[in-house]
């Protein structure tokens, strides 16, 4: 149980990380090399821009809507793909497949069946998994 517990603070720890905190570092860290080693340099871009402020406003109002269409282009035209790809190395989901095709055709066992239920419910009330059910092989 405390592996899995690790396990479970490290995922969330990494997402923290990669999802946001990287993100805007990153994106401040981008705004004032750009500005230091481009803006600067360049003489009427330093005088439009004289101030990293001004530029750093200047650069989020134009990068947020063409980063909102290039996630619109992503979202219609790959994420189908990406999640199709991602399920089929997912063995949990395969599992879960199988157990309803076995379910249909009256060849899952009771102890499948309650444990596929009891899974189901933790799921739908937002709570971990049961310890028995994660990733157990049979």
């Amino acid at each position: 149980m405390t592996n899995n517990w690790l396990r479970r603070r490290w995922l969330n720890f990494r997402q923290g990380h990669s999802i946001y905190l990287i993100f805007i570092l990153t994106f401040a860290n981008f705004i004032l090399i750009f500005h230091r080693l481009f803006i600067e340099r360049v003489e009427v871009l330093n005088e439009i821009f004289s101030s990293v402020w001004l530029f750093a406003v200047f650069f989020v109002i134009m990068y947020i809507p063409i980063a909102i269409l290039i996630g619109h282009w992503h979202r219609i035209t790959q994420v189908k793909v990406e999640t199709e790809l991602v399920q089929r190395q997912n063995p949990m989901m395969a599992k879960w497949w199988r157990i309803l095709v076995d379910m249909q055709t009256g060849k899952a066992s009771k102890e499948e069946i309650e444990k596929f239920r009891a899974l189901l419910k933790a799921i739908e009330e937002g709570k971990d998994a049961p310890e028995d059910l994660d990733n157990k092989k049979e």
